[in-house]
């Protein structure tokens, strides 16, 4: 389990605040930080981290201390079993994609490891390239592939997503459950966006001004419904009550299970889709 209470002052725009969180994680849990900007989400990664040092408070991890202020304990980042995604990659740019998964290998001499996170993301035609040579959602493919290689107990996931496209964003999500639920990890993610929120998370600590505000299932903090609606139109229906959208933002398709509500949807339906709780209306 991971247990922590973090204490940190925060220097926002809204002006002087603290940092104060006291959580416990279970093993296995995929947790979202959501709130506002300068809430501090990425302060509390950082924390969590070793990347910035607390104020006071203690973390621990099973039976391993990484931090107590009291007893005069700190680990630095690289005694703590973590993984670190960024969303501006941090890829090393003279390595290839399979020279950066290699790199972070904690026992170089475990190189099957490589491969077979190269297929888990997707990566394999693309092991010789440099970082430049890709796409932003491939060089973020190759930032989860790395912190993955280090076999870490905490994944820690500072907005991976935000500066991808939708496709892309729908691709990395699912990727990021595959691997969340394989190497069975402990996953923190920061996130602006409900949906994703929604589609990921088991467990949303809503934060404000460095307090936590909500802590629960995503259901019971997800915002009013009316604060993110996409339009969409049914191209194809598909077994099992789903359908293919099209989405009326970029012209994405998103496959959805229908509401058994009654209604029978048909192919060309425009509909009313509010990803933050799934909800599905037929248009009137």
């Amino acid at each position: 389990m991971l247990d922590f209470h973090l204490i940190k002052a925060l220097h926002s725009a809204a002006g002087p605040a603290t940092l104060d969180v006291h959580l416990a994680i279970q093993p296995g849990e995929f947790v979202a930080v959501y709130g506002p900007s300068g809430a501090g989400k990425t302060t509390l990664l950082r924390l969590l981290a070793g990347l910035t040092r607390p104020d006071d408070g203690y973390l621990r991890t099973g039976a391993q201390v990484w931090y107590d202020e009291k007893r005069r304990v700190w680990l630095p980042p690289n005694q703590r079993s973590i993984g670190f995604v960024f969303q501006d990659y941090a890829l090393f740019p003279n390595m290839t994609v399979q020279q950066n998964l290699t790199f972070a290998l904690p026992n170089r001499h475990d190189q099957k490891m490589v491969p077979e996170l190269l297929e888990l993301t997707g990566l394999e035609a693309l092991a010789h390239r440099y970082p430049q040579q890709l796409s932003g959602g491939q060089q973020q493919r190759v930032a989860l592939a790395r912190a993955l290689a280090r076999r870490p107990q905490l994944l820690l996931l500072d907005e991976p997503l935000a500066a991808v496209d939708y496709p892309t964003r729908q691709h990395l999500q699912q990727a990021l459950s595959h691997a969340h639920h394989q190497f069975n990890l402990t996953t923190i993610l920061v996130s602006h966006d409900p949906a994703e929120v929604y589609a990921l998370a088991d467990r949303v600590v809503e934060l404000d001004l460095g307090q936590v505000r909500q802590d629960g299932p995503p259901k019971l903090l997800a915002p009013p419904a009316s604060t993110l609606v996409l339009h969409a139109t049914i191209i194809e229906l598909l077994p099992n009550q789903q359908a293919r959208l099209r989405l009326g933002t970029d012209g994405s398709t998103l496959i959805v299970a229908l509401p058994n509500d009654g209604h029978i949807y048909q192919p060309g339906q425009p509909l009313t889709l509010r990803p933050a709780s799934w909800e599905i209306r037929p248009n009137a």
